[in-house]
């Protein structure tokens, strides 16, 4: 059996690639990026939008899977959306920094 550590990593990065899955990718033959078109602006649909929103449904399976009590549960639950979206951070390019002209104002 794994260790709390190990379940917590592979936890974390089983979250984040789920969420990055059904959130930003098209997939194969775009099965995703046909899924979140026939979603469209249902719940579901507004749902894979929001990487933040995805992260907290996609966490709480596999939180069920590795807790050993509720309490466990729940704080496992928090902490493996916060690694997702702290990888999802990590790994997106930052769009680049344009400081407003103040020329423009005038």
């Amino acid at each position: 059996m794994m260790d709390v550590w190990s379940s917590f990593v592979l936890g974390s990065f089983s979250v984040w690639r789920i969420t990055h899955l059904l959130h930003a990718e098209d997939g194969p033959l775009d099965i995703f990026a046909n899924l979140r078109r026939r979603l469209g602006n249902s719940f579901f649909g507004q749902l894979t939008d929001c990487f933040y929103c995805l992260s907290l449904w996609m966490a709480l399976p596999v939180a069920g899977l590795l807790a050993q009590n509720w309490l466990h549960g729940a704080l496992l639950w928090l902490a493996l959306s916060a690694a997702a979206i702290l990888l999802e951070r990590c790994t997106t390019p930052k769009p680049p920094f344009f400081p407003p002209n103040k020329f423009e104002e005038l």
